[in-house]
């Protein structure tokens, strides 16, 4: 097969080519910018075409710029008539979701589903390394002593290693469209207290509002965009909407991931 990667110079996108490339049994073309654009749908299509399976990771920045770039990779993929689109999404695709990014996920999933291009859905959980920099960002003093200070409740999420959701997207790129979703989860759904005391022994988590949260972020010199979809994102959680615990990860893969417990995920980061 020729299988193309896009955002193959991003650590997930990247290990993926490096999982496809290691067999040498299919040709693997790695998409970068500025040569593949996501915004220009005319070099997406020259990329494409020839491709048999496309493993799309998403694009970031704002939420209605993400929404347009999965639009044109889709629309190419469907013009390069690829048979099999294998493309990250998240747990939470809930159009009525606080998190900026659910409704992109959620409109991507629909453009695929009507594209006539055969599609693996990977809803991965967040990623535990991104979950821990988002704990030691948050660590304040306190009057009795360090303090994590988070608006996400007593919610549990399945953090997921990034090297295992790049395992599983490219195990799914060699395999037929399954046409549905998998969730792409760690083993377990600690509870965010749980991941603090791992990240940060010693510290107390202490659950605040969005708005206080929201505003640390902002005086800290957090861009305005980011420190909304961090505070989107924790509210989400709060919400329970990243608690799901799937099998799906040992299933594609074979084997369990690799860490088997929180502790172990995040300190050995």
């Amino acid at each position: 097969m020729r299988i193309a990667v896009t955002g193959a110079s991003g650590r997930v996108g990247g290990r993926v080519v490096e999982l496809l490339a290691a067999g040498r049994e299919h040709e693997v073309v790695p998409l970068t910018r500025p040569t593949t654009d996501y915004a220009d749908p005319v070099s997406l299509r020259m990329a494409l075409t020839g491709v048999d399976t496309l493993v799309f990771v998403s694009s970031d920045g704002h939420a209605a710029t993400v929404m347009l770039h999965h639009a044109n990779v889709v629309r190419a993929a469907a013009e390069a008539e690829v048979a099999h689109v294998v493309a990250l999404s998240g747990l939470d695709i809930d159009v009525d979701s606080p998190f900026c990014y659910a409704v992109t996920n959620g409109h991507t999933e629909d453009l695929l589903r009507a594209s006539g291009c055969g599609y693996s859905l990977a809803r991965a959980s967040v990623y535990t390394e991104f979950f821990a920099s988002l704990v030691r960002g948050a660590l304040r003093p306190g009057a009795g002593g360090d303090e994590v200070r988070l608006p996400a409740g007593d919610a549990r999420v399945s953090l997921v290693a990034r090297a295992d959701v790049a395992r599983s997207l490219a195990a799914l790129a060699l395999l037929p469209p399954s046409n549905t979703h998998h969730d792409l989860t760690g083993p377990a759904a600690p509870t965010v207290a749980e991941i603090v005391a791992a990240v940060e022994p010693g510290a107390r988590y202490v659950d605040v509002s969005p708005a206080e949260y929201l505003t640390a972020l902002l005086d800290g010199g957090e861009t305005s965009w980011w420190a909304h979809a961090y505070a989107t994102m924790l509210e989400s959680i709060h919400l329970g909407r990243w608690a799901t615990v799937s099998g799906d990860v040992a299933a594609l893969t074979s084997r369990l991931p690799r860490r088997s417990t929180v502790a172990q995920q995040v300190l050995t980061q």
